[in-house]
């Protein structure tokens, strides 16, 4: 067990000078806009879909989910993250062992309670090599920082396992006003900017729609998204685009070989 999961990618996703984070993350929520009435007693948001890449490329997509936030914000003490192991094989669902995961804007405190029930119920197992270099995680935490107020992450990284055993798991966590659910996917990779905004384009039609069969081709979280897409039309709660763009309507990306960013949020 460690007591800290230290940061991984900051410097490289994102700044790591505390004040030049705080910064960027400001600069990013200011730029953004939420174009939903989002409210505590009409549109709430209760899970957001947003991008991992390194801000410079999708912060500005993230920054509008985060944006939708702000009404809600002092309600949210509890935030279920979850995103795709990149690093490893695996299968299943994977916990940390950390009591805290590091930022350079302070330590965000684990949900160790609902971590060890899952784990006891065989519904999540604990790995910390999953954890330890993931970047789909980390790069939300910053975000939450600067826009919620006291609250505790519960991470959790997918590998290979069925849409089901997503649905199961975000069920036993829904919670009510004070959970967010966050499920962190980029979208296509590597394609041309025109075919990457084709296929895009389709991801989030299907997304629109609540269809849960979201390819890895589609999005590297697919898995994770298929499973609170599944659970979110069971609940007929709604869902809106926020943005979609791609790395290539970036300055620092090339548009040879772009890799596809969409905020959504669901209310």
């Amino acid at each position: 067990m460690i007591a800290i999961r230290t940061a991984a990618v900051a410097g490289t996703f994102y700044p790591a000078d505390p004040a030049a984070l705080q910064h960027e993350v400001d600069e990013l929520l200011a730029g953004a806009s939420c174009d939903i009435d989002a409210s505590p007693n009409t549109c709430r948001p209760k899970a957001l879909i947003v991008p991992h890449a390194g801000y410079r490329f999708s912060g500005p997509t993230a920054a509008t989910a985060y944006r939708c936030l702000s009404p809600v914000s002092r309600d949210i003490s509890r935030v279920i993250v979850i995103g795709p192991c990149h690093r490893i094989p695996l299968r299943g669902m994977a916990a940390p062992s950390a009591a805290r995961f590091q930022t350079p804007l302070g330590d965000v405190p684990v949900d160790r309670q609902s971590i060890d029930k899952l784990v006891r119920q065989a519904l999540v197992t604990v790995n910390d090599d999953a954890h330890q270099f993931e970047h789909s995680i980390e790069v939300q935490l910053p975000f939450l920082q600067r826009v919620l107020h006291e609250f505790t992450v519960l991470p959790l990284v997918v590998g290979n396992t069925p849409r089901e055993h997503v649905t199961d798991v975000l069920r036993r966590l829904w919670g009510s006003g004070e959970t967010l659910i966050v499920i962190s996917t980029d979208l296509s990779h590597y394609h041309h900017y025109q075919d990457a905004q084709r296929l895009d384009k389709l991801t989030s039609t299907m997304i629109e729609g609540f269809d849960s069969h979201l390819t890895s081709e589609q999005a590297c979280g697919s898995r994770a998204v298929n499973g609170l897409l599944k659970l979110a039309e069971e609940a007929h709660l709604k869902l809106h685009t926020l943005d979609v763009r791609n790395s290539g309507d970036t300055t620092a990306g090339d548009k040879d070989r772009v890799v596809g960013y969409g905020a959504y949020v669901i209310y």
